[in-house]
């Protein structure tokens, strides 16, 4: 396994800086968070790690080696990533679909081993997919789209996984189910999460973006607090424990929601 680490990592876009300042550690086989408002730099950091952009200043290193120094094929033989805009206009199958992640690790019209077709079987089967196996991507749910792209990610056999609101369409269960996986899975995961409950229960540490700036890092008990949420997101609420678990939770009102500026009658 290995270690990511965002070293002083600036972003900026059309001369607008999206992220700047970024110190962030990722260790070796945990799983690390990042929360924050609408805007407030999370999926431009990943992107930094999947190499759709490449940042202004600072470095971002993959175990001991730049990422921006590394050749294409190996990086993407460490990283697997889902992404915002993972979507497809081809209609392959899913099967076809998952093992696409072996790309990285075949040369040209190479035909998968044995061993490759049983590891896109096993992923399938991990996200209840074996029985979409011949269905078309166009033919399917968000949710069930959403479940062949983390597939394909572990097919890729990555070290380190980066996930942008993985759970976006799911169901409850199959939410469950995926951050389960990706608690039991031994990689190193940062995950963008909307969810404060489903990070404070999947995440081993935290961090909190806010204009772009990291604001907090830590435990979820040690960043999820009152104080914090209100700071950054606005909003009044209530942190209890999980009465199973001890994580922290959060407790919302509807009447302790900002006004916002004019209102419908």
């Amino acid at each position: 396994m290995m270690d990511l680490r965002f070293d002083d990592v600036t972003v900026a876009i059309d001369g607008t800086v999206i992220v700047r300042d970024l110190s962030l550690d990722v260790p070796d086989g945990q799983v690390v968070g990042l929360i924050g408002p609408n805007g407030s730099g999370k999926s431009t950091a990943l992107r930094c790690v999947y190499r759709a952009l490449r940042p202004s200043r600072g470095t971002v290193w993959v175990g001991s080696d730049d990422l921006a120094t590394l050749p294409l094929r190996r990086s993407a033989r460490s990283v697997a990533a889902l992404t915002q805009d993972g979507g497809t206009d081809l209609d392959f199958t899913v099967a076809e679909t998952v093992a696409l992640g072996r790309a990285p690790h075949l040369r040209g019209n190479q035909p998968l081993s044995e061993r490759e077709l049983a590891l896109c079987r096993r992923a399938m089967a991990r996200l209840d997919l074996l029985h979409l196996a011949d269905r078309g991507m166009l033919s399917l749910s968000g949710g069930e789209r959403q479940r062949v792209f983390v597939a394909r990610a572990l097919v890729q056999e990555p070290q380190i996984l980066v996930l942008d609101e993985p759970t976006n369409h799911l169901d409850v269960r199959h939410q469950i189910e995926l951050l389960s996986l990706l608690r039991g899975s031994g990689l190193t995961v940062l995950v963008v999460l909307h969810d404060l409950n489903l990070a404070a229960a999947a995440c081993d540490r935290i961090g909190v973006l806010s204009h772009g700036r990291l604001v907090a890092a830590g435990t979820p008990a040690d960043v999820l607090t009152a104080d914090l949420i209100r700071t950054v997101f606005g909003v009044a609420v209530s942190v209890v424990p999980h009465p199973l678990t001890g994580d922290p939770q959060l407790l919302y009102s509807l009447d302790s929601a900002p006004s916002p500026e004019g209102h419908f009658r």
